[in-house]
Formats: C-alpha cells, sequence, structure tokens
C-alpha cells in the first residue's frame, strides 16, 4: 500500500526545481555573455578586420591593361598599331569546374579537341584565379551569339573586347620590328607582376622585345562594387593607365619594299644605313612572314609550316645569318695594311695566278686562274685580286688581322637595339687553341686575308665596316629607333672610332672600291657604268663547300644549295656618303652579276626621285671655285 505524499515531500521537489531553474537561468546568462562577448569582439575589437573584408566581398579592384605604344616608319607610316577584337575570357575563381566549362564551351561552338587543349594550356598559365584569362580572340558575331544565348551554361565566361596588336605592313617588317604574344610562364616570372596586371601580351622578338619597357606602359585600375553574382554595379574609382611610348624607327617603308622588290624572291639579305647616322635605312631578310599569325596564337599547322621549310622564313639572315664575308673585306684588309706598314699605295706584286708560302708547294689560287701580273693595291681592290691579299695577310700576320678587323666590328655584335645579332668570328691564335687545342698556321693567315677560313660575319656586320670605310672610321652603333616619343636613343658604350696613323689610307683604299665600280679593269664596271652618281664597293662570294686544291668552281656539278653565296658591300656618292649597303643573295654565285645589280636598285631607290635623277640634298658637296653642272 501506496504511502501518502506529504508536506515535505512538496517542499523537496520545489528546491530540486528552483535550482534546476536556476542553473538554466545561470546557463542561459553564461550563453548570453558569450554571446555579448563575442560580438563586442568582432564588432568593435575586429572592427577595421572585418569591415575590409566585408568591402572586399562588395569592391573589387580591376586592372586596366595600358595601350600599347605605336610604331612608325621614319616618314610617319604606320608599322606597328592596335585594333579592337572581341575575345573570350574565362574567371577560374567564378567558373567552378572550370575544365567542365571549358567543355561547355567546346560544345557551344563547335571546336576541335586540339583547341580545347590549348584552351586547358591558357587557363593554366593565368596568374591569379580572380583574373580573367583570354582563352579565344577574333570572336565572330556568331560565336558572340552562341555565347549569350548559353551564358546560363557558362558561369565566369565572358566576351570581352580588347586591342590587340596588328602589323598593317604584313611581312615587310617580320624580322626588324618583330612581334609580340602571349606571355609563358618564363616570362611572367620576369615581368612586374603588378606592371602586367591585365596583360596578355609581351614583345617576342625583334623591337617589340627591346624596347618592351617603353612600348607597354603603366597599368591603371578601377575599384567597382559587385553583386553577389560578381557583376559589376558601378565604378566607385579609376586610375587612368599610362599608354606606351610611341616608337619611331630608322627605317623606311618605300626603301624597304624596293629592297624586297631587288631580292626578287631570292634568299638572301639586304642592309641599308646611313653611315653619318647610324640609321638603318632598310633591313630585309627574305623569304619573310607574316607576324599576324603569333599575335593572338598562331596555328599548329601554320607554325609547322614555318618551321619545317627549307627556305627558313623565321630565320633572321640579316642578324643572324653567319657567312665568310669573302672578298667584300679586302677594302678593310688594305687599310689594316697600310697602317702596320707592311704595304703602300705603290707596293706591287707579281701575280701568275697563284700564291705559295715560303718552301711550300701548295698553292693558294686566284680567281683569275691566269693571273694579272704586277698588280699595285688600287688594282688589287678593283680586280679583286686574291693573290695581293695573300702576300700581304702573309706579311701581317694573323694578329694584327685581329687587331683591326675587330675595330671594323667583324666577330662583335655592333648594333644599338637589335639583341639578336650574333657576334660572328674574328679567329685568333687563341681561339683556335680553346677551340680545336691547335696551333694557328700560315695557311690559316693566307686565306684569312680574303675573308675565308674560319672568319664568320653577318650582312648588319659587313654593312657597318662599309659605313665605317664611308666615314673614314667614325664609330656610330646601327640603330633601328630614331625616336622614342621624340627622344633621341642613347648608346650606353660606344666604341671608340678607328684612328691611323695617317689619314690618307682610307682614300687608297676607297680609291680602289671607286675602280670596282667605275674603272676599266673594276669588276663590277657593268653595274657602275649605268649610274648617276659614283659608287664605292667591293664584290665577293663566300664557299658553301669547298673545292680541292687544282680543281676549278663548277656551277653545273653542283646542288642549287651547295653554291656560292654572292655578296656585295657598297656605298654612294663617293664624295657625300648618304647610303651604304651590304647585299648577300643566298647561292647567288656572283658577288659583281648577282649582288651589285641588286645593292645598285637599293641605292637608285635612296638617291634619286620621281624622274630618275640625283636628289638636290644627296649631290656632291661642291668646292669654291668648281663651276655648277
Amino acid at each position: 500500500m501506496s504511502q501518502p505524499i506529504t508536506l515535505k515531500d512538496h517542499e523537496k521537489d520545489a528546491r530540486l526545481v528552483r535550482r534546476r531553474v536556476l542553473v538554466g537561468i545561470v546557463f542561459v546568462l553564461l550563453l548570453i555573455g558569450v554571446l555579448i562577448a563575442r560580438m563586442y569582439y568582432l564588432q568593435v575589437v575586429q572592427y577595421e578586420h572585418h569591415s575590409t573584408l566585408s568591402e572586399n566581398n562588395r569592391v573589387h579592384v580591376q586592372p586596366i591593361p595600358p595601350n600599347r605604344g605605336l610604331i612608325f616608319d621614319r616618314t610617319g607610316k604606320i608599322i606597328a598599331d592596335n585594333r579592337p577584337s572581341f575575345s573570350l575570357t574565362v574567371t577560374r575563381e567564378r567558373a567552378g569546374d572550370w575544365r567542365q566549362v571549358l567543355d561547355g564551351v567546346v560544345e557551344v561552338l563547335e571546336l576541335s579537341a586540339e583547341e580545347r587543349e590549348l584552351f586547358e594550356k591558357r587557363v593554366l598559365q593565368g596568374r591569379r584565379p580572380f583574373e580573367p584569362v583570354p582563352i579565344m580572340y577574333e570572336l565572330s558575331e556568331e560565336q558572340i551569339a552562341r555565347i549569350a544565348v548559353n551564358q546560363f551554361r557558362l558561369p565566369g565566361v565572358e566576351v570581352a573586347a580588347q586591342l590587340v596588336r596588328h602589323y598593317p605592313q604584313g611581312a615587310h617588317f617580320a624580322h626588324s620590328v618583330g612581334y609580340v604574344g602571349r606571355i609563358n610562364e618564363a616570362e611572367l616570372k620576369k615581368v612586374d607582376p603588378v606592371n602586367y596586371s591585365g596583360t596578355h601580351h609581351i614583345g617576342k622578338t625583334g623591337i617589340e622585345k627591346f624596347y618592351e619597357d617603353q612600348l607597354h606602359g603603366q597599368v591603371g585600375y578601377e575599384e567597382v562594387e559587385t553583386n553577389a553574382r560578381g557583376r559589376v554595379l558601378r565604378v566607385l574609382k579609376r586610375t587612368d593607365p599610362i599608354p606606351g611610348k610611341d616608337l619611331t624607327l630608322t627605317l623606311d617603308l618605300d626603301l624597304q619594299e624596293a629592297a624586297e622588290e631587288a631580292l626578287a624572291g631570292r634568299r638572301g639579305a639586304i642592309v641599308a644605313l646611313q653611315p653619318a647616322t647610324g640609321e638603318v635605312l632598310a633591313m630585309v631578310s627574305q623569304p619573310s612572314f607574316n607576324p599576324n599569325l603569333f599575335v593572338t596564337g598562331i596555328s599548329f599547322k601554320d607554325y609547322g609550316e614555318l618551321r619545317d621549310s627549307i627556305d627558313r622564313p623565321l630565320f633572321n639572315r640579316v642578324l643572324r645569318g653567319l657567312y665568310p664575308p669573302g672578298s667584300t673585306i679586302k677594302p678593310m684588309m688594305a687599310v689594316a695594311g697600310l697602317d702596320a706598314g707592311v704595304i703602300t699605295p705603290k707596293t706591287k706584286v707579281f701575280d701568275p695566278g697563284y700564291f705559295q708560302l715560303p718552301n711550300v708547294k701548295h698553292k693558294y689560287r686566284n680567281w683569275n686562274r691566269g693571273g694579272d701580273g704586277s698588280v699595285d693595291l688600287e688594282l688589287a681592290i678593283a680586280r679583286s685580286n686574291d693573290t695581293y691579299f695573300y702576300d700581304m695577310a702573309h706579311k701581317l700576320g694573323v694578329d694584327r688581322m685581329h687587331d683591326y678587323m675587330t675595330r671594323f666590328g667583324i666577330g662583335q655584335r655592333v648594333s644599338l637595339d637589335m639583341f639578336e645579332e650574333a657576334a660572328g668570328l674574328m679567329p685568333s691564335r687563341e681561339w683556335k687553341r680553346a677551340r680545336y687545342r691547335q696551333a694557328w698556321y700560315p695557311g690559316e693567315t693566307v686565306i684569312l686575308g680574303i675573308g675565308q677560313g674560319y672568319m664568320q660575319a653577318t650582312p648588319l656586320q659587313l654593312a657597318q665596316a662599309t659605313a665605317l670605310m664611308a666615314t673614314r672610321g667614325k664609330w656610330i652603333r646601327p640603330h633601328l629607333a630614331r625616336r622614342i616619343e621624340g627622344e633621341l636613343p642613347v648608346d650606353p658604350e660606344p666604341l671608340p672610332d678607328i684612328e691611323l696613323q695617317d689619314s690618307r689610307y682610307w682614300d687608297y683604299a676607297v680609291n680602289g672600291m671607286e675602280q670596282v665600280m667605275h674603272g676599266r679593269r673594276g669588276t663590277a664596271r657593268k653595274v657602275g657604268d649605268t649610274s648617276l652618281y659614283r659608287i664605292a664597293g667591293k664584290s665577293g662570294t663566300a664557299q658553301v663547300v669547298a673545292i680541292r686544291q687544282g680543281e676549278r668552281y663548277d656551277s653545273e656539278a653542283l646542288a642549287e644549295r651547295h653554291r656560292d653565296h654572292a655578296l656585295f658591300v657598297a656605298f654612294a656618292p663617293v664624295e657625300n656618303p648618304q647610303i651604304a649597303v651590304a647585299v648577300m643573295v643566298e647561292n647567288g654565285e656572283s658577288g659583281s652579276g648577282v649582288a651589285a645589280p641588286v645593292a645598285k636598285q637599293v641605292m637608285d631607290a635612296w638617291l634619286l626621285d620621281e624622274n630618275g635623277q640625283l636628289k638636290v640634298e644627296y649631290a656632291p658637296a661642291q668646292v669654291a671655285g668648281d663651276e655648277q653642272p
């Protein structure tokens, strides 16, 4: 039988309830205290931190890439400009599964698997996940419409308008101006990440690369307010970018076209300089290529065709082509021989058609196997007599030849703003010992005297050596930039002028060059006879394959690409030099017959007016008392 509930039991239960209520109240108060403390910590103590985070969620800073500087020729004709283009961009942070998004893009635009692979590669090269990365350029109106219709399936994908580089002259200046292309990972590590925010292209070759800092400009910014989906609501603040500096080149479009026409589709190189200033008037390497193919990404097919072509259109023959200079360096060798005292202007050598070292049976043949008889310096240059220069080289020696030829720029980089230039080679005893671990032989000195053997030079170096003959040794580095936003380029390391013991030595060598063109026995007199002005020139050939002792050069027995290269250097007018030219025609064989007419055609384009008469400003200076023609 249950016992009755007493008053004492009620009081006990009431105390238990009160204790539980009290504990609950205390617990609730503690929780409220913690919440108040946390709220105070977040709202007061860390106010600035969370205010910044909140602002960052609402306000974004977007880079504004600067417009790239324009490039003009010396007359103001546009060589490189910027034109609007619609591109497709992907922002990884907003795309979610961006690889799946790329699949959607390929499906919507009906693209190939190769293009899908290229898109992924471009996205992975993007610097930061919140920055839009262009994956496709030059969108058509139909492609833009397809993207707009399927926008709901493609988060993080946008069509953006931007300026891209364009070369309206096409292949004319591909090897001098160069081109821009997409920034790769290696370049990304070298550039300023702040200044290149939003920039996806950089100079790859030529002037575009050398003057990248000047052409690029300074990045700008704008602070924009966005909604939760990242859509821009309004612009809060804007700092305009500073455009890149415009660049005016020394090149002349009309002369460039005339030089290309003179080559007539043959493989080769032409350089035309203004001797007094070092300005490069024309720079042709043929065949060439269209640089616009590289700006937004060249296709595998197009690049394969350029890369694998036997004619090597991507190879810059002016700056990278190394050829034995042949007889073109004989005037410089003559200056060296005169200044060193091993010959005089009256020194004569009897030429039986060959030269022999003392007590050596080997015969070093003259190109004229019958010989030229008694030859002095002027006739030796005019006739390009090998025997005379064999003899002089033997007397001069390799050490002095090396010293003089390097002063003319052979074997060293001579340009101011052409970083791709090869140094060439002017051999020496020390070089051969280091390269082959062999001694230098007297026979190597002999053939060095006619520009053969180990000696190698670029067409640009030959043009500069010729310009030094025209200016009597005044050194001004060849350069392509004429003005950078109105400012002149500066040579940080000018080379010393060539000082001779007697300045008349220049005249003796130049007289020989003039006789090449206008003398009765000159090797290029047929070209010189048609000229309205006096030309100082020198022809040459560069062997591609060696000819055995006693054998004759047989053009018909050789494959076309094994035939000699044709070389020619010249400056004009002799009395008032305005242009120096170097021409190299690959496998052209005859310097005087093939390369000389090309050089003459280039000089005519520069020196003659539209009526075919010598321009007044280029006429020889009149001496007081002379009658006007």
